[in-house]
């Protein structure tokens, strides 16, 4: 008679772990937003096998139904950064060394300066009295 509940727990206990290794529907965070995994657009899609920071174990997980990106964005912009000259824009050419020179600019030069005000008329004394006596108020 025990050994039916036993199975039963038994069986009870071990179907929710196995049910860990599933598929998972990979939903953004954000809208517009892409999910990338392993240089493949993951967004709205099943994956199978990817058990994350699960027990320091990475399994490389199985995309269904996505599609690659490429590593290096094709877009009308001069990244230098990316090694490769833009694909339209100024043409540089650096001129001959024996070419005819423009005429020097002229001289051009500012000078700036700063002073403090100059001493005018000062009623105090530079060593005033300890003391300093108004001038008694008349009353009309």
């Amino acid at each position: 008679m025990r050994v039916i509940p036993a199975l039963l727990l038994t069986i009870a206990t071990t179907l929710p772990a196995a049910a860990a290794d599933g598929f998972n529907i990979v939903i953004p965070g954000r809208p517009g937003v892409p999910v990338i995994i392993n240089g493949v657009d993951a967004s709205y899609r099943v994956i199978e096998g990817d058990r994350g920071l699960q027990n320091r174990i990475h399994v490389q997980p199985t995309i269904y139904g996505g599609r690659p990106i490429d590593p290096v964005p094709n877009v009308g912009h001069y990244y230098p950064s990316l090694g490769r000259t833009p694909g339209y824009g100024r043409l540089e050419i650096e001129p001959p060394a024996n070419r005819k020179l423009p005429e020097p600019a002229p001289t051009f030069s500012e000078h700036w300066s700063a002073q403090s005000a100059p001493m005018g008329h000062n009623d105090v004394p530079m060593t005033p009295p300890p003391v300093i006596v108004a001038p008694p108020l008349e009353r009309r």
